[in-house]
């Protein structure tokens, strides 16, 4: 791997990235300065800097169809920002609904909602048409919700995972769970598969886009922080679900809707990319789907054990019980610092943007 191209204009660490679809090479990157810094590939400096507030920035989101629409998660707030007036710092709108600090804010492929999730494990739906708050998500996490993605084929539903270890899938229309894995249960605890002392807390979630389908299948790949990268079918967990609320039901069982969606997760539907693979050896902190070449082929992580793993998605075609083929590790990038955060473009060259520990910003090339 040579070299990477470095990108500065943070005066602090930079805690996150994002990568335009439709204008390949743009990137904007944000950071603890409160910075928000947009960088064109064609180019050698920052196009722009944006000075968004003076607490650290947490996330950041294009709407969808409109990319000169981007949001921005600072505190407890998420602002929202119009590229063209952006060198003015005018605020297009600001949403001030959860309480405690933000950790990620996500929009769904229709660009009418976006889910902030929070210090206090709620997820605000907000309707950003309307703008107001269309729904509050309770009682799914009893920790730190750090992560949020939305499922682009399920027009109601959004996927969060917490520091509790678990992974929530909900129906937003209805404000409740439709299922929760568990990573933090027993049997989850593969005595193969344990590689560090770490909770499996959910530090980061992806969903890939609906183009990718085809490529990946209906998933949702989730870093955890004992190092495993988990691959999960979203259809076949909701599927299981179904299948013991009606199995229930024809015994007459008084279970509570709780009861019946809290699970371990079905192994059969999980694959895990661990240690044994040439995985993480310390917490796993971010995850993305490739967006160059044929996208969605990559799974991408960064860790706390200063690396970086791209995975080959085409070598597990059909969802089973994972196996020590070791081809499915495709690169392995080795940093000098933790990972924050990565993202990837649509590219040939230059499609791979990682966020360290430090101020610079990491560009590489991934074929």
């Amino acid at each position: 791997m040579s070299e990477p191209r470095r990108l500065r204009g943070h005066k602090a660490t930079a805690t996150c990235c994002i990568a335009s679809r439709d204008r390949p090479g743009v990137v904007a990157t944000a950071g603890e300065d409160g910075r928000v810094c947009w960088f064109d590939m064609r180019c050698k400096d920052a196009q722009l800097m944006m000075e968004v507030g003076d607490q650290p920035i947490s996330s950041l989101c294009f709407k969808p169809g409109n990319e000169n629409i981007f949001y921005v998660s600072s505190g407890s707030e998420v602002k929202c920002f119009d590229m063209h007036m952006a060198t003015s710092g005018k605020l297009l709108q600001s949403y001030n609904h959860n309480k405690e600090e933000i950790n990620q804010i996500a929009c769904n492929s229709k660009a009418a909602f976006l889910a902030s999730t929070d210090d206090g494990g709620n997820v605000k739906i907000i309707d950003i048409r309307q703008h107001c708050l269309f729904k509050t998500l309770r009682a799914g996490h009893t920790s730190i919700c750090s992560s949020v993605q939305f499922i682009p084929w399920r027009p109601w539903g959004v996927i969060t995972g917490g520091l509790d270890s678990k992974l929530v899938m909900w129906d937003f229309s209805k404000g409740r769970p439709t299922k929760i894995v568990d990573f933090g249960l027993p049997e989850m605890k593969d005595s193969n598969t344990t590689q560090c002392v770490n909770p499996a807390f959910v530090h980061a979630i992806a969903v890939p886009d609906a183009d990718m389908l085809d490529k990946s299948g209906k998933i949702c790949v989730v870093a955890r922080g004992d190092g495993i990268v988990d691959v999960i079918n979203i259809e076949s967990e909701l599927a299981a679900v179904r299948t013991k609320i009606t199995t229930k039901a024809r015994k007459g069982s008084q279970s509570t809707s709780k009861d019946s969606n809290t699970t371990a997760g079905t192994q059969s539907s999980m694959l895990h990319f661990d240690y044994s693979l040439g995985g993480h050896v310390a917490a796993a902190s971010c995850v993305a789907f490739s967006l160059f070449g044929e996208r969605g082929k990559f799974i991408i992580s960064g860790g706390n054990d200063k690396s970086v793993k791209v995975w080959d998605c085409s070598r597990y075609p059909d969802v089973g019980p994972s196996n020590s083929n070791n081809d499915i590790l495709h690169l392995n990038i080795n940093m000098s610092k933790k990972v924050n955060w990565l993202c990837t473009t649509p590219s040939e060259s230059e499609n791979l943007v990682v966020c360290d520990t430090t101020k610079v910003v990491k560009v590489y090339s991934v074929s």
